[in-house]
């Protein structure tokens, strides 16, 4: 009491705010929103070089406080080759069942143990204390199928490891978990066993476990013959042009690799052609690129030239391009082409009610299940637009350039896009608004018709001079 009593009046209010915070802080641990997974089921589909994980939760809010959040974590070896993440919760019951799509974004927590990557799924309404909520998750890696061998001659099949945990990685506590694993076919070298463990013809099932703490792992390995094509474009540059005077014109420059176990020894042609069964199993001669409905003037060639080896399937609602390399891809083989097609303009240029106009496409690589490394779009928008603006649904960097055609004077505003990682779940819708004056649709043909006046000025006056020399 004497030392209290002794010390400046400053001291003394210091010592009580500090009091004072930790009791609130403490008033706050106490009643923070603290939640536990009631049921966990999730199915990894590997039956194909994308793999494809359905992740259902039932969660519960065990504190006194309301909770807006449910956190994700993810080990660091797998969130460099995460391409998606989305949740939704369900609502309803049975027949009248329903699905509120969820904002998924990363987040940095300092204390994650071992290098874990968060991701938070926000609620739309907060799971109040003792209430449950049914969360249906679903994400892709890509580039997470490890090749063993990694070589194989033309005739062996191409087998694969698969590496993750048989009990999921949480930051709560689980009281029941299940993990289905689905391969493509029941060829399965071997697989880890973490009891129980239940394999029945293409599926090994891990669980249920029950009970297990926060931040459970349990690494397990699967190694299984994937004959899949590994498609992988590690570079797509698309450019897209409009034109006011009604045309949309494509062009598609590609860098196609084939990501499996590399091909060893000498490529035979005739086994190929009479053995396509068991000869070049996980090669591929062809692929399918979607392309949107009304396409024209579409094209396709490589580094040599013109290839004619292609189909064109036009539909009402999509058309389907098949398109041939000059030579079936092994595993590290690669090949480099170009697709070009033209659009009508009315069919993806629209105005908004301000007055912009907005390009409506689609995000994303055309060719069907191609995982494409770094993809860059480039939208030439007509020379005179103004203040582009790009609206895309998931995260995407971009920038400003510009460009020069014919008869351009001041140049071509390009609005770049470029995304790492991209799957066929990013074929979703883009925009991109801008603004236009109407005038600089005169600015060529004046142009035009500046220059034959000239010329034909030009003409007449050749005509009427007399350049001859005369005898004075």
């Amino acid at each position: 009491m004497v030392v209290f009593a002794a010390m400046t009046g400053a001291t003394k209010t210091l010592i009580a705010l500090s009091i004072l915070s930790f009791l609130f802080i403490l008033s706050n641990s106490s009643s923070s929103p603290e939640i536990q997974v009631l049921n966990a089921e999730r199915r990894i589909d590997l039956t194909s070089h994308i793999i494809k994980v359905y992740l259902t939760l039932k969660v519960e809010n065990i504190g006194t406080a309301s909770a807006s959040e449910v956190l994700l974590a993810f080990p660091p070896t797998q969130v460099d080759h995460l391409a998606v993440v989305k949740a939704q919760a369900e609502a309803g019951k049975r027949k009248k069942k329903t699905y509120v799509p969820l904002d998924v974004k990363p987040t940095e927590r300092p204390d994650a143990p071992n290098g874990a990557k968060y991701f938070t799924i926000y609620l739309v309404n907060p799971l109040k204390s003792g209430e449950t909520a049914t969360l249906e998750v679903f994400y892709i890696f890509t580039h997470s199928l490890e090749p063993f061998p990694a070589e194989i001659s033309q005739s062996e099949p191409q087998l694969v490891y698969y590496r993750d945990s048989a009990i999921i990685l949480s930051p709560y506590h689980i009281k029941k978990q299940t993990t289905f694993i689905k391969t493509p076919s029941a060829k399965v070298e071997s697989f880890t066993r973490v009891e129980p463990t239940n394999r029945a013809n293409t599926e090994v099932k891990y669980g249920p476990y029950e009970d297990r703490p926060p931040y459970s792992f349990s690494p397990i390995i699967i190694h299984f013959q994937n004959n899949n094509p590994f498609a992988v474009v590690e570079e797509l540059v698309r450019e897209v042009e409009l034109s006011h005077w009604g045309n949309l014109q494509i062009t598609e420059h590609y860098k196609l690799v084939h990501a499996g176990a590399r091909h060893k020894g000498v490529f035979s042609r005739v086994e190929y052609q009479s053995r396509p069964g068991s000869s070049g199993a996980s090669s591929f001669k062809n692929l399918i690129a979607r392309l949107p409905p009304r396409v024209h003037s579409v094209y396709y060639r490589d580094e040599i030239g013109n290839i004619s080896t292609s189909h064109l399937r036009l539909e009402y609602k999509k058309s389907e391009l098949e398109i041939e390399p000059r030579y079936p891809l092994f595993g590290g083989w690669k090949s480099t082409f170009v697709i070009g097609y033209g659009l009508p303009l009315q069919d993806f240029l629209f105005e908004s009610p301000d007055g912009k106009r907005y390009l409506n496409f689609s995000f994303g690589c055309p060719l069907v299940e191609t995982v494409v490394d770094k993809l860059t779009i480039k939208i030439v928008l007509p020379e005179g637009s103004k203040d582009p603006l790009a609206v895309v649904p998931f995260p995407v960097e971009q920038h400003l350039e510009k460009k020069y055609t014919y008869l351009d004077i001041v140049g071509r505003t390009v609005v770049v896009l470029e995304k790492k990682n991209v799957v066929p779940e990013h074929n979703t819708s883009f925009q991109v608004y801008y603004t236009f004056n109407q005038i600089f649709m005169l600015a060529e043909p004046l142009m035009l018709v500046s220059v034959f006046f000239f010329f034909f000025i030009a003409c007449v006056a050749y005509l009427h001079i007399d350049l001859s020399l005369h005898k004075q």
